[in-house]
């Protein structure tokens, strides 16, 4: 079994987000911590993930959330540690009408092949991400896309609790790595 890192994105994942709800209920899942939630520093996020896979005793499944899968794209660029693969829900689009200015740190994003497995989920309906965006950017990545249909922004507003399709998903995905 991998051990599991969940990368929130922007604000953080609250008590009702599904990657808070997956922590609680599955000690391999534990959350990097950058300086802050609220104004991402892409150099501080960077090196936040780098600690976190650091304590890993091996390679670990990331399992990010909109702003942190730009993140898995710029540490993969930047940092050489060895992830097991990487499960990327809601990638936002930088260049969008709804990207926080806050965030602006982290365009351009890194357009090439990620170099470990990775798996895509999107929703037809994301605010932070449309569909035809998203499918261009899995395909740079050399990514896996599975579109879900219209769940938003695939978060706690989304209405999916503790999202158990996902969980399933993730479940496949990690089942398919190598150890």
């Amino acid at each position: 079994m991998h051990d599991i890192i969940t990368l929130p994105g922007l604000g953080g994942s609250g008590d009702t987000h599904w990657q808070t709800i997956w922590e609680r209920s599955d000690a391999r899942f534990t959350r990097f911590q950058p300086t802050s939630w609220d104004q991402p520093e892409l150099d501080d996020w960077e090196q936040s993930l780098e600690r976190a896979v650091g304590r890993c005793a091996k390679p670990p499944v990331l399992v990010a959330h909109s702003l942190a899968c730009l993140l898995v794209a710029h540490w993969a660029a930047r940092f050489p540690s060895a992830i097991a693969g990487a499960f990327l829900v809601a990638v936002p689009d930088p260049d969008g009408a709804n990207f926080p200015a806050e965030a602006a740190a982290f365009k351009p994003v890194p357009d090439h092949a990620l170099r470990f497995p990775s798996l895509v989920i999107a929703s037809t309906n994301d605010p932070y991400g449309e569909i035809e965006i998203t499918r261009q950017r899995a395909r740079a990545w050399q990514s896996g896309l599975i579109v879900l249909g219209a769940l938003g922004h695939i978060n706690a507003s989304s209405g999916i609790s503790d999202w158990s399709q996902g969980r399933a998903l993730l479940d496949a995905f990690s089942a398919g790595l190598s150890r």
